[in-house]
């Protein structure tokens, strides 16, 4: 008969006797209690004389003997694997279910325990309890410490496919697809799931599916993903979360396993086993290695995504270099046109060629015109290198929007005229001044540029400016504005196609060199337009219902105060 002895569990302040426990009531085979150490408080083995436990002297070991002889002789062959679900247990006040390999006189057995937390009347839990019993012999692992446990070979080699499948293509397609296959039939689950969360979307997504024959797939439902309880329980832990669906399910589904791969990433994905045809026990071991799948899936969607920002900025350098490599090319060209018409007409002049006062003046003028012309060329391509390098520094003031317009129309009218364009500016109906909060020499440059792009690119037609105002109230710069005014420059020129659109305010892009080239400038003025608008705390759109079919170029500026707007009314 086994020796009986007395021991306490020592609790924070709280004392916990366990003397005299008849531990073989319990109907286990093995009973003990550890702290969260590992060490023995208390033990109990229905079989540990036939097992050696006590050596060649069972009946000779004194009860106050028994704890240190067991620490000695019977313990965990993974002992930090051991003591880290004794501290998970204590940590979540949960039991656990697990198979585990101790060893016993130089030879290792397994054990299948239940291992629960000691929950005192105060303060946290300090202790387990451990009951369980010795696998029988087709079930139990039998070896020496020489010998590599099958169970655990078997466990790495299942793991390594797994992952090596995993980590063959940086194609975050292809390796949510193996994922979920290769989960999918390891576990034998009905259907194995990639379900992707982001920030900025409020549900969830499949990325992939495995899913056996005999069950529908989930595309076939919608299903807010979002409000599935356990799914939002995965995203904010770092262990497994298993749940049994009691109620009637649309998908069938009785036993969920889930897990997210990274719950303190805002883009992260979460991994669903589903069981359809039973209510199914997860093991600790299919949990672990669950976990251990989900890590090295982050890894490898990691690698896929690292690889995907890479290899899209090497696309975008290229497509940089190529654009700045057009714009020097066009640039040059630019910028030697104007001036090899100063120095052609001043040659002129030089050698005596104007017949007549009338001709050498209009060989000045001519001269004039190409000098202010490369002026503007260079200020463009200062402006941007200035605002690149963060030194554009622009002054605010009140404005007055008619001179502003007004402005626009003595530089502005003559050329359309020139190229037979109607020129038109349409007021907003107030019956104060509009005035407005900017820079007035920006504003003045943003209006040029974009009037300027409208008579470049229309041949037919016109270009029509308009302003109206919006008292919807913004703040800029910790300063609140009572509205703003938006301004539209609309012409009936060459338009854009809608798929290029978008790339129209990125420094030095033109629409379709071959296509523009003839009407010369250097592809930085709607760049240029956008920033300084939006340092004055407006925005710029563009907007063309395609080739051919004319151009809409809106921005915005606030209103230092609302004027008053006219009436019906006030008209009478």
């Amino acid at each position: 008969m086994l020796p009986k002895f007395d021991s306490e569990l020592s609790n924070g302040n709280t004392t916990m006797s366990v003397k005299d426990i008849g531990w073989q009531h319990l109907g286990a085979e093995l009973a003990f209690t550890q702290d969260r150490t590992g060490k023995y408080l208390s033990f109990w083995w229905a079989k540990a004389e036939e097992y050696g436990l006590y050596g060649d002297r069972p009946n000779q070991v004194e009860p106050d003997e028994i704890l240190g002889l067991v620490s000695k002789v019977f313990t965990p062959v993974d002992l930090p694997a051991y003591l880290e679900k004794i501290q998970r247990v204590i940590k979540r006040r949960l039991p656990e279910q697990c198979y585990c390999l101790f060893q016993c006189a130089g030879t290792s057995y397994s054990f299948e325990l239940v291992i629960s937390p000691i929950l005192p009347v105060k303060g946290e839990p300090q202790a387990v309890l451990v009951i369980g019993h010795l696998l029988k012999k087709a079930e139990m692992f039998s070896f020496t410490e020489d010998e590599v446990p099958a169970a655990i070979y078997s466990y790495q080699k299942l793991l390594s496919q797994v992952v090596s499948q995993i980590r063959r293509s940086l194609d975050l397609a292809i390796i949510y697809q193996q994922t979920v296959n290769n989960i999918g039939s390891t576990f034998a689950v009905s259907r194995c799931l990639i379900l992707s969360s982001n920030s900025n979307i409020t549900k969830l997504s499949v990325e992939a599916e495995y899913c056996r024959s005999e069950y529908d797939s989930t595309t076939k439902y919608q299903i807010d993903w979002h409000k599935q309880v356990h799914l939002q329980q995965a995203l904010s832990s770092n262990y497994p979360i298993a749940v049994d669906l009691l109620e009637d399910d649309t998908l069938q589904r009785k036993s969920i396993l889930a897990i997210s791969t990274n719950c303190s990433s805002e883009d992260n994905v979460v991994l669903c086993l589903q069981q359809c045809d039973r209510y199914r026990h997860w093991t600790t071991a299919e949990m672990e290695m669950l976990r251990e799948i989900a890590e090295q899936v982050e890894a490898a969607i990691s690698l896929a995504k690292l690889y995907q920002e890479v290899e899209q900025a090497s696309i975008q350098a290229e497509e940089a270099n190529r654009l700045k490599s057009d714009f020097l090319a066009n640039t040059s060209h630019e910028l030697r046109t104007p001036l090899n018409g100063i120095i052609g007409f001043l040659k002129l002049l030089l050698e005596g060629m104007a017949d007549n006062p009338e001709e050498q003046r209009e060989f000045i003028e001519e001269a004039y015109k190409s000098s202010i012309h490369l002026l503007n060329l260079i200020n463009d391509i200062l402006d941007i290198a200035k605002i690149e390098a963060g030194k554009m520094q622009l002054e605010l003031t009140e404005i007055e929007l008619d001179e502003l317009l007004q402005n626009v129309d003595n530089l502005i009218h003559t050329q359309a005229k020139q190229k037979g364009l109607n020129f038109q500016i349409k007021y907003p109906a107030t019956l104060t001044p509009v005035t407005l909060y900017g820079n007035y020499q920006r504003l003045l440059q943003v209006m040029l540029n974009l009037v300027g792009n409208g008579i470049k690119f229309t041949s037919e037609g016109g270009i029509v400016i308009t302003a109206e105002i919006n008292n919807k109230k913004v703040e800029f710069q910790g300063i609140e504005f009572p509205g703003m005014v938006k301004i539209s420059v609309v012409d009936t020129g060459i338009g854009v196609s809608l798929e290029k659109q978008n790339k129209l305010f990125e420094n030095f892009y033109q629409v379709d060199g071959s296509r523009t080239k003839s009407y010369g400038g250097t592809g930085l003025g709607l760049a240029i337009s956008q920033k300084l608008v939006e340092a004055m705390g407006g925005n710029i759109s563009f907007y063309s219902m395609g080739d051919g079919l004319g151009s809409t170029v809106t921005f915005t500026v606030p209103l230092s105060h609302l004027p008053v707007i006219k009436t019906a009314a006030s008209e009478g």
